[in-house]
């Protein structure tokens, strides 16, 4: 069949215009994807979280530091009176270790505030596993040398609770939620007479206790020299220091000083064998700077740690 030149120019015209726009109009939806992407990402960027949530989708071990039991404050054996209070509430630091045999296999610092503060999610494969959790309140994190050996920022020790235990890893996915247990002693000094004005800080220098703790055994595992500062904030009366003892009971000797802006003493005291308690207060109350009689009742109580077992009252 023949065709005029001028058809055939105008088919190819017509057809060239086609395809013409139909690049046009892909390109300019392309373009527009591209836009909603820009503006999607100018609006959240991708942080750490995010990209953790995608990751976690691969774990199949997902460990929770469920806090601790709460006990009367009594010297009358353990009775649990409510739910475990949540790791978030008692601590700002918390640490996961993982171990294969005695070898550090995975290893999580978390802050608090942080979106999975208290849970971690891992990829394990099948096996058994030694889990430690350390935590505390101190200003950076704990260092985990091994189950025996875990220290913390400047020696310092902290209310700290820990657990320490196998998990079995399987095929399927699964949850482990860890019963922390507090770790540490705490001494407590009540001063009922006047804080002289001059007094800038209270020094607490003692021995007996440790500074760094063994998971595998619940007790410190060094002989320590602590020394805690304090500063003297109004009419704070109330200091609380802390060590880990090396067994469920002992006794620590405590120096107790009181300095001015110069580290000048102003009175000090020293208490031989005071006697301390893993998860137990033991709190001396007193004059520190006079002789006077004390005008504090003789009985006290757990108002804010609850928690504790017992407080063990002392006068001086």
């Amino acid at each position: 069949m023949y065709y005029p030149r001028q058809m055939i120019e105008m088919y190819l015209f017509a057809n060239h215009n086609y395809a013409l726009t139909i690049f046009i109009m892909r390109a300019k939806l392309f373009l527009c994807a591209s836009m909603l992407v820009v503006l999607a990402s100018c609006e959240k960027s991708l942080s750490y979280d995010d990209l953790e949530e995608s990751i976690d989708q691969k774990a199949n071990v997902y460990l929770q530091a469920s806090g601790i039991e709460q006990f009367e404050s009594s010297n009358a054996p353990k009775t649990a009176t409510g739910s475990p209070q949540s790791i978030s509430e008692l601590c700002n630091k918390v640490t996961f270790v993982v171990f294969n045999g005695s070898s550090k296999l995975k290893t999580v610092n978390q802050s608090k505030g942080d979106n999975s503060f208290g849970s971690v999610a891992l990829t394990l494969d099948e096996g058994t596993y030694k889990v430690l959790i350390v935590a505390h309140n101190g200003d950076g994190n704990a260092t985990v040398t091994s189950a025996e050996k875990n220290t913390f920022p400047s020696n310092r020790v902290t209310d700290t609770f820990y657990y320490y235990g196998d998990i079995t890893v399987e095929k399927v996915k699964k949850t482990y939620n860890m019963q922390l247990q507090r770790a540490v002693s705490m001494f407590r000094l009540i001063i009922s007479d006047n804080i002289p004005g001059n007094v800038k800080k209270m020094k607490f220098y003692y021995t007996g206790g440790s500074s760094t703790f063994s998971a595998a055994t619940g007790y410190g595992s060094v002989n320590s020299r602590q020394t805690e500062v304090i500063t003297v904030d109004g009419d704070e009366i109330t200091f609380e220091v802390f060590t880990f003892p090396h067994a469920e009971t002992g006794k620590l000797k405590m120096t107790v000083t009181a300095l001015d802006a110069s580290d000048n003493v102003i009175a000090e005291k020293v208490f031989e064998e005071v006697p301390v308690t893993r998860n137990q207060i033991t709190c001396y109350t007193g004059c520190f700077f006079s002789n006077g009689g004390s005008t504090s009742d003789d009985t006290f109580y757990i108002t804010a740690n609850g928690d504790w077992d017992a407080v063990n009252n002392y006068r001086f």
